[in-house]
């Protein structure tokens, strides 16, 4: 699949699968963002990006669509200094709370944009290119009327596949089981996926726990977590 735009995407461009809430940065996120955005944040540009140039090397990159304020994304790309995570959020704050623990941290291997994720992957990220994608807690979009602005749904999910490299996979974990229902077919019926449970997937213990999982847990929703790696053509009647 190249980086052109398909029929199936018309429906959903220009639909956004977010929704831009006033709130306030706090000093700290202010002074953060103002300081290190520079090094760290990555502009959005209507051309493709080399990952190996971004990174200055070429280990595995993971993308992160709305990490919120990033507590579990720091501390993921801290453990795994082997692999490449490239954020992408529209809210400022979580930028500049995510940009302190960077710094805190002393990561190098992170990177943000600040910018539409559907936008920034058909025009920044290359195909075949990206070893994971993570969608933790996304806004689910409970009215019927805003369902059209969930992410985890076709062709925005043949989207994610075509970006993702053999053996890549696509994760999310969500506490709303309307969503989750409705994820796990959407990207069953995706061209080139194929889940890695036989339904959803165990809890995966090196995830940190979000502030949304929080909220969730404490509204006693119950968590669900999808994961479906890349197949070939010829894989996918061996899906579970």
């Amino acid at each position: 699949m190249d980086n052109s735009e398909s029929d199936t995407d018309v429906p959903l461009r220009g639909v956004h699968t977010y929704a831009l809430r006033a709130g306030r940065m706090t000093e700290a996120q202010k002074r953060d963002y103002e300081i290190h955005s520079a090094r760290w944040c990555l502009p959005f540009q209507e051309s493709i990006i080399n990952f190996a140039d971004v990174f200055e090397n070429t280990n595995p990159v993971t993308i992160e669509i709305g990490f919120g304020m990033g507590r579990a994304t720091a501390a993921i790309a801290q453990a795994n200094p082997d692999k490449n995570y490239l954020g992408i959020e529209v809210h400022r704050a979580g930028v500049g709370r995510l940009l302190g623990e960077i710094e805190k941290r002393g990561l190098t291997n992170l990177r943000i944009v600040e910018h539409d994720a559907i936008e920034v992957l058909h025009t920044m990220v290359p195909d075949r290119s990206v070893a994971a994608f993570h969608v933790f807690f996304p806004d689910p979009w409970p009215k019927k009327r805003h369902h059209k602005r969930r992410l985890m749904q076709r062709p925005r999910t043949d989207l994610l596949a075509a970006k993702l490299e053999k053996d890549g996979y696509i994760y999310m974990a969500t506490d709303w089981e309307p969503y989750a229902e409705e994820a796990y077919i959407e990207l069953s019926s995706t061209e080139g996926l194929a889940s890695m449970f036989e339904g959803y997937a165990p809890r995966q213990e090196w995830r940190p726990e979000t502030r949304f999982e929080e909220k969730g847990l404490e509204a006693h929703h119950a968590i669900r977590e999808l994961m479906f790696r890349s197949v070939r053509r010829d894989e996918a009647d061996e899906r579970p």
